[in-house]
């Protein structure tokens, strides 16, 4: 019974990442596509979760931090590129 569950919800988490997918390829805006990516990287978070349980496996748990940092520093890093123009900034020499 709870496999069954677990199966659907990955295929009702697919379709929202499809979807995320589009949004983040046709976004109108660039704020609009950095807010897709953050949603992305949380959809394979959750995605990668919900294979854990259904495997009964906890070796998944390393891969879902990475996700999670990788996430959130790609998503500061296009911000910050939409805001100021560069990601990282360098002082000019005199």
């Amino acid at each position: 019974m709870i496999d069954n569950l677990l199966v659907g919800s990955l295929i009702l988490l697919i379709l929202s990442i499809f979807a995320t997918v589009y949004r983040l390829v046709k976004g109108p805006s660039a704020p609009d596509r950095i807010q897709a990516l953050d949603c992305l990287g949380i959809n394979l978070i959750a995605g990668v979760a919900i294979f854990s349980v259904l495997l009964r496996n906890t070796g998944f748990f390393e891969v879902i931090l990475l996700i999670g940092i990788l996430s959130f520093i790609g998503t500061i890093a296009f911000a910050r590129y939409i805001e100021r123009g560069v990601v990282i900034e360098r002082k000019q020499s005199d």
